[in-house]
């Protein structure tokens, strides 16, 4: 059983990921690394088989996460009364056994890394089906011409298939890298030097590795903490992507733009308001996004910090917020999962969208245009001040570029969207047929 939700989890910590990384969940990797090392030690033949059975056994019997929480506080990590607690569910040589060789932390970093392993599969699933919805959006609307934005301003006309191809690029982007991301073994016993197995500690870890399906290091990595460094990396790149989708979508979904909605019946309301649809799986998983990057500066923090063998704190350090990472990009991956695949896009709000500047979206397709007739400088003059015109006057662009061309019928060519829109239909075909051999 996971974790109760908490008051907040429900809307900071959606999706699968929030289960993969539960207390209960932790409790259940622990004691799976120390049941594989049991089983390790009988591959290699430094434990009779019959024992590792048996702690196997004893690793399958429940243990109370909040308790063993408790008694953590004495030895400073929750493997020292794990391992208690299992050695007093045997006897003999198979309470022995327990645990034999290894240190806390080669524990506990083992346990980690399938922690993190099973929350990455839930990120990267829901990330893929973000994906895919916006996809699915870039295909429908391949061909629809829409208004392009720099600095929140309007700039020149793109499609609005070429901005969900956007959007789709960069979460494809962060599925690939979190899918390229290994999680390796940790074994060295005390200091390292695997000196309590006797000789036999780097086929043991070998054995540790192939049963738990994990890398197996060249040396332990106690305090060379590059891989939890890499995954938080990883991480932040993932909450990034769905930062700059998310913070479109809410854009976009503003009343006076309402180019895209959330199409979920009964949700979005306001406490006050009896009118608002607030796009509330966007509004998440931006939150989400934002909290992501504190959260990796913890964890890089505490991986630059490690000293001599074993760290005095800095590993400790990495627990909440590695944690706390894998749900919180995690709750924005499902979240923009959702949101993608309920969106609605309001056709008419997005041609819209191209006439509120009254043709000056179109003003640097005027101005090549010009170009052929009038040369670059004497083009870029002529619209320049046409717009400037526009602008102080509050007239429409298209009939102050008229009186100074002389010839309505060239201006309206000039400013037909439809004619701005240079390659973006092919680059929304590039990114699609990028998209046909993945799983």
């Amino acid at each position: 059983m996971t974790d109760r939700p908490g008051l907040f989890d429900p809307v900071l910590a959606r999706g699968d990921a929030r289960a993969a990384v539960a207390d209960d969940a932790w409790v259940a990797a622990l004691l799976e690394v120390e049941a594989a090392l049991a089983q390790a030690g009988a591959d290699v033949g430094t434990l009779d088989r019959a024992d590792a059975d048996a702690i196997t056994d004893a690793a399958r019997l429940p243990v109370d996460a909040g308790a063993l929480g408790e008694e953590a506080a004495a030895s400073g990590n929750p493997v020292v009364p794990l391992v208690a607690q299992l050695r007093a569910r045997l006897d003999g040589s198979a309470a022995s056994g327990v645990h034999r060789g290894a240190t806390s932390q080669d524990v506990m970093d083992t346990a980690g890394m399938l922690v993190a392993r099973r929350a990455v599969a839930a990120i990267t699933a829901d990330l893929a089906t973000a994906a895919d919805a916006a996809a699915g959006l870039a295909a429908t609307h391949r061909d629809r011409p829409a208004a392009g934005r720099t600095l929140l301003q309007q700039a020149a006309p793109i499609t609005a298939g070429l901005r969900f191809a956007g959007w789709c690029g960069g979460l494809d982007a962060a599925v690939d890298a979190l899918a390229a991301w290994r999680p390796a073994v940790q074994l060295g016993g005390a200091v390292g030097n695997l000196a309590a197995f006797d000789g036999h500690g780097r086929a043991i870890r070998a054995a540790l590795a192939r049963r738990l399906d994990l890398v197996e290091p060249v040396l332990p990595w106690h305090t060379e903490r590059g891989r939890v460094a890499e995954l938080a990396g990883l991480l932040g790149r993932a909450g990034a992507a769905v930062g700059s989708v998310s913070t479109d979508l809410v854009l976009l979904a503003q009343t006076e733009v309402g180019e895209v909605r959330e199409d979920v019946p009964g949700r979005g309301g306001s406490s006050t308001l009896p009118h608002k649809r607030n796009p509330v799986a966007a509004v998440s998983a931006r939150a989400a996004a934002i909290a992501a990057p504190g959260l990796v500066a913890s964890v890089l923090t505490a991986a630059s910090l490690h000293e001599h063998e074993r760290a005095a704190g800095p590993w400790h350090a990495e627990w909440r917020p590695l944690t706390e990472l894998l749900r919180t990009v995690g709750s924005g991956a499902a979240w923009l999962a959702d949101s993608l695949r309920h969106l609605a896009v309001d056709t008419d709000r997005v041609a819209a969208s191209l006439d509120v500047t009254g043709g000056l979206l179109l003003a640097e397709q005027a101005t090549t245009g010009l170009r052929a007739r009038l040369g670059h400088a004497a083009a870029k003059e002529l619209v320049t001040a046409a717009a400037s015109t526009a602008q102080d006057e509050g007239r429409p662009f298209a009939d102050v570029l008229t009186e100074a061309v002389g010839d309505a019928d060239a201006v309206r060519a000039l400013l037909d969207p439809a004619g701005a829109l240079g390659e973006a239909a092919g680059l929304v075909d590039d990114l699609l047929n990028t998209r046909k051999d993945r799983p």
